[in-house]
This record gives C-alpha cells, structure tokens and sequence, in this order.
C-alpha cells in the first residue's frame, strides 16, 4: 500500500506541470505551479534588516578599480519581444517587436555594464554614472520599477537612483543589484526564496535589501530560481530552490507535507557552503581544503566555482554531464572537477549556460562540458574548442543554447537552431553549429558581453574615430 501511496504525486504532478506547459510556454522557461508551497514561514528577520544602523562602506579601492569599466555604446540583437521570449505559443500584442538578425545599436546612454542570464527574458544595464536600468519582461516585477508591465526601453530605477551600482544578475524572473559597498538588493520572483529576504513573498517588486549580514559582496550571480553571492573573504552563501542540490548545502530540501504532497524547504536567507568534497574512482569521498574562492557561475540549476589554488568545483543538476564529472549524477555538494585537477590545467574563468558549462584554462583554451544543443551527443567530461584553438578569448557570454565569445578583435558566436538573431549573423544563416565570426561587429573593442534567453547584449568602446565610423554602419532599434 505504501508504494502505491507513494507513486501517487508523482503522477499527478506530471501531469498538471505537463497542461500548463502546453498551453504557455517551453518547459524550460514554465513558472512553476508550486503556489501551494507558498505559505508565509514565522521567520524573524535579523534585527537592523536595512536600517540605518549599518554602516556602509565602500570596498577597497583597488578592488573597485578591477570591477568598473569604462563606458561605450550599448547594442542589442536576438528577440526583443521580451513577453514571447522562451514561450510556444505567441500571444499577439498591439505592438509586435520582430526578431533583430543584425546587430542595432540601442540608446544613446553611455552603458558601463550590460547583465542578462541564460534564462533570463530581462535585462539590467548601469551607466556610466552607476545609475541602474532595466528593460524587459516583467511578470514578477523582476525590474524593480513597483509594478509588473514591461518595459522596451531602459528605465531608471527609482529606489536605487542614489547608489552606485557595480553589478547585477539576472534570473528567470528574479535580479540581484551589487553596489559599491558590497550591499545586495533583489527585486522579482521570490515563491522559491531566491530573493533571499528572509521570507518568501512571492513578488518583490522593488528592490530590497537581502537578509545578510556578512562581510561585503563583490559578486552575485543567478540561476533559474537560485541565487549565489560571494564575499570578500572568497566565502559562497546561496539561497532558494534546492531541488538539484545547487545550492551546496548537501540536501535537496525535499520533504512530505503530507502523504502526497512534496515540498521543498526553500533557503529564504543567504546560507554559507561550507563542505568541498572530492570522489575518487570507487565512489570513496574526502573533504578539499578550500580557503576561499575567486569566481563562479550558475546555470540553469548548477553552479561551477573556481578557488584560489584555480581549481574547479562543480554541483547541482548533473544531466548531460554539465557538472564535468563523467557521470550525470546530481551534486549535492561542491565536488572537485578532476579533469582541471593537473598542473597547467588550472581554471582562469568559469560561464555556465542552461544546460553546459564553459571553462577557460590558465593557456587560454576553452573547455565546454554538458550539452549546447537540444538533442545529440552531451560531452560527459570537459573537451577543448577546437575551433578557437590560438585565439586570445577576453569575453565569454553562454546564452540558453548559443554562446557568444570575444576574442583579439572579432566576435564569434554559434548556437544551433532555433534561434532568433541572437548570434546576429544576419537573417540569411540564422544559426551556426560551430563557431563563426560575426562579421559586422570585427574591429570593435567589446567592454562587456552577455547574454539571455534568445538575445545578446554588449558594450562596444566608442571613442575612437574607427569605431564610430564602423558604429554608424549598424542600424538603429528604438522601441
């Protein structure tokens, strides 16, 4: 009897979660018809939650120089129709915004930074003054703008208009905003917790402080419906969704509510990882010593971390072998990438997209593991690029399925179909199996590159007279 009562959820799930797909959007990007778990939890939050007790200070200068770049021209390519973005069936709207194939140049705002996720429909870009932007989908206020309608154009964001801003990070429907002293604010979808504000109602809708008192961040990143920060120290402390292990705490945070509801224990507040493991070849599992950690990157629902010693860990969801581990076993715990573990293997940078990883070595060769496209072979292990063998590659943007890399002067992007003018080829070859320059953005300097769900972002360097004159070739999007 117990087996069968068992089984029963599992069913019943599938096939509620498969309805609501068909009908609105891939499953990749479905909202997820968890609204039952979202009752309110008695939590308490940590006594001086933002107030003005907290003394801010800014982050070491030398620090601050390494993170904020200079200024340039914005431009925009891919799907901009943000509310059809990573849905089946088209709703139409009085104003249909089609596909960019070419690259456009988009606002006259000199942009220091331009930040989208993988699986992101919206997009933060911080100009030059460090005033913070948003545009894009916004069903559960992930712009911060106080209400839910979505924006074309970048628009300010009134509560943080005082700030300046030095980072961010986009997830399904959730933001991260890092300042200058090293203070975290999220705003969107919080049913999983992933804003990380000590309690899980479900929309922010502006940005608010998180429940963290630490020392200063000076990185945040996203996943799906997870959210990862990085102190100073090089400590990692994450928080939401559990459900695949990515958030490092050695659990999936799955339990019975009753005898067929299943629900997950949601982190509402930042919560150190504190165990780095490696497995050897018959499973046995010991603690590595990691003193502090220097970079990381989220998935769709895993997170590949690099630490001092540059070596690589990996966890969360395993499928399609984007852990790097040779199996596609789940992670539940940060496990030691053995491949990048010999000498003159060490990891500069890590990327992560939907479902692979990308891992550039301290020679400059880029290693890709998991799986790019929706069907066909999945690299199991890390395996070099060939084709960028030689290149100096500065930029790495993983997308959902393309990827987008600036290396000497040229762009190179490749992503297989579908795809919606993300790679900005143009609309005679809209996709690319394997990586191609972009011809109509060679020569420009690039400051910084990113990518969503199905369109690119980057900043490009303006001063010279060179690159205005290239500038002036491209078209102009203005929603």
């Amino acid at each position: 009897m117990s087996s069968k009562r068992k089984k029963a959820p599992v069913k019943k799930g599938g096939k509620r979660g498969k309805r609501k797909d068909e009908s609105d959007m891939d499953s990749d990007l479905s909202e997820r018809s968890d609204t039952e778990n979202t009752t309110q939890p008695d939590e308490v939050l940590i006594a001086g939650h933002g107030d003005a007790i907290d003394d801010l200070s800014q982050l070491p200068e030398e620090l601050l120089k390494t993170m904020i770049k200079p200024a340039g021209q914005l431009i925009i390519f891919g799907q901009v129709h943000w509310d059809n973005v990573g849905k089946r069936e088209i709703k139409p709207t009085p104003k249909m915004y089609p596909n960019l194939y070419y690259p456009n140049l988009f606002t006259d705002l000199k942009v220091r930074y331009a930040i989208s996720g993988c699986v992101a429909a919206h997009n933060v870009i911080v100009t030059e003054e460090g005033k913070c932007m948003t545009f894009g989908r916004n069903t559960f206020g992930q712009l911060g703008l106080d209400d839910t309608n979505t924006r074309y154009a970048p628009t300010l964001v009134p509560v943080l208009e005082d700030k300046n801003v030095i980072g961010a990070a986009c997830g399904r429907n959730h933001t991260l905003i890092l300042t200058d002293t090293g203070t975290v604010y999220a705003c969107g979808d919080n049913r999983s917790g992933q804003c990380g504000v000590g309690n899980l109602q479900p929309k922010i809708l502006v940005p608010t402080r998180i429940n963290y008192r630490g020392p200063p961040i000076i990185k945040v990143g996203c996943g799906a419906e997870f959210s990862v920060i990085l102190d100073i120290k090089g400590g990692l402390h994450t928080f939401g969704l559990p459900e695949y292990g990515q958030l490092g705490h050695n659990t999936d945070g799955k339990f019975f509510k009753t005898s067929t509801k299943l629900c997950f224990n949601f982190e509402s507040s930042p919560k150190r990882v504190v165990l780095y493991i490696e497995k050897s070849k018959d499973g046995h599992v010991s603690p590595v010593d990691v003193s502090e950690i220097v970079d990381f990157s989220c998935g769709q629902n895993h997170t590949v971390a690099i630490d001092s010693k540059k070596r690589a860990f990996s966890w969360g969801f395993g499928g399609f072998g984007r852990l790097g581990h040779a199996e596609p076993k789940d992670e539940m715990v940060p496990r030691l990438i053995k491949y990048f573990d010999i000498q003159g293997k060490g990891v500069r940078s890590v990327h992560c997209g939907s479902t692979y990883s990308l891992a550039l070595s301290d020679y400059g060769v880029l290693f890709m593991f998991g799986q790019t496209k929706r069907t066909g072979e999945a690299n199991m292990y890390p395996k070099p690029i060939q084709d960028l063998t030689g290149w100096n590659i500065q930029h790495i943007a993983p997308g959902f399925t393309s990827i987008m890399v600036n290396a000497d002067d040229a762009v190179i992007a490749w992503g297989a179909s579908p795809t919606y003018g993300e790679l900005g080829f143009g609309d005679m070859q809209k996709s690319s199996t394997v990586p191609k320059e972009v011809n109509k953005l060679s020569g420009l300097k690039v400051i910084c590159l990113t990518m969503g769900y199905s369109h690119t972002l980057m900043v490009v360097n303006n001063e010279t007279p060179e690159a205005q004159e290239k500038l002036k070739t491209l078209q102009t999007f203005t929603p």
